[in-house]
């Protein structure tokens, strides 16, 4: 059947054949098929279980670039030059850009659409998906539209995030090569870079780099980072100018070769993280459902609001109960 579905019930009619039918789809790389599968990963918990359980053994096999750095960094504009000049090198890049808004308001998603029609047009697959609020549910979401990436053959896979605290680290554990951009007119730079962006990049990019201040900020960058034992990359690029995009392509291209000796130690890395976080949600689920149905618990309320019981004896007494 090949009749239009909405994209919350497109998968609801004929489970079983519609599964089957997206993995062939995907397989070839079908823009359709990679949203609708990218869709399901991000609101149907059940269904994204049966179709991880068909891709699991035929991901993993492709290099996932994190780029992150403070919003107005130019990131999008320069993924856009970016993945076409590693189009030319043979490469079939993905993005994945993280709104850490929401779905409602559609500015990031818009945003980087806009700036990402170039590399669209040539080929490059470009997804936005939302940052959710649960334990790694960046991670959770991200994780598994990588895999469905993978598996319609991308490679190498870029994801974008904003500069968003939290949201950095865990692109960074996901990620086997980080990237960090800043650009001159971004005023607290040498501040961010103290804040804690100076462990996670195995590459730094001074953008905009046809500003005034471009030296200033790439010296800046290098007496920070580049001296470390980590012993980063630094670059300069310029969208604009078309300028440092080749080298950073090229730089990538080569940082995938040596990361690939690496990456069954990245991989037990990565597991390890998504095992705890699939356990902590199951965890935190599960004990969510006891809450509400516990009468105990709605007893303790009323003590509290009585003040004949304070929260941490409260707590301690019902978690001892739950655990039972």
């Amino acid at each position: 059947m090949t009749h239009p579905r909405s994209h919350t019930t497109f998968y609801c009619t004929s489970k079983s054949n519609f599964i089957v039918d997206l993995l062939s789809d995907l397989k070839k790389g079908k823009r359709g098929a990679i949203a609708k599968a990218i869709t399901i990963v991000e609101n149907d918990q059940k269904e994204t279980k049966k179709l991880l359980k068909k891709i699991f053994k035929d991901s993993g096999n492709s290099s996932i670039i994190g780029i992150t750095g403070p919003a107005g960094a130019g990131k999008s504009s320069l993924i856009n030059k970016t993945a076409m000049s590693l189009k030319k090198l043979g490469s079939k890049p993905a993005v994945l850009a993280i709104d850490p808004t929401s779905h409602v308001t559609g500015g990031a998603i818009l945003g980087d659409r806009v700036r990402m029609t170039e590399s669209t047009d040539s080929g490059t697959y470009i997804r936005s998906i939302a940052s959710r609020g649960a334990t790694g549910a960046v991670s959770h979401s991200l994780r598994n539209s990588i895999r469905v990436l993978e598996y319609a053959g991308f490679n190498p896979i870029i994801i974008e995030s904003v500069g968003a605290g939290q949201t950095e680290v865990e692109i960074s554990n996901i990620a086997d090569i980080t990237v960090v951009v800043f650009n001159p007119n971004t005023g607290d730079s040498i501040q961010t870079i103290k804040a804690g962006l100076t462990e996670i990049g195995d590459i730094y990019v001074v953008n905009k780099s046809d500003l005034p201040g471009t030296n200033q900020l790439f010296d800046a960058v290098r007496d920070f980072i580049g001296d470390s034992k980590r012993n980063p990359t630094i670059l300069k690029t310029s969208v604009k100018k078309n300028s440092g995009i080749t080298v950073f392509a090229k730089t990538l291209k080569d940082m995938m070769k040596i990361k690939k000796n690496f990456k069954t130690e990245k991989d037990l890395e990565r597991f390890e993280a998504e095992l705890k976080d699939i356990v902590l949600n199951n965890i935190k689920e599960k004990v969510e459902e006891m809450v509400e149905s516990n009468k105990t618990f709605s007893n303790y309320i009323k003590k509290l609001q009585s003040k004949k019981i304070d929260p941490f004896t409260a707590g301690d007494k019902l978690s001892k109960s739950l655990i039972k």
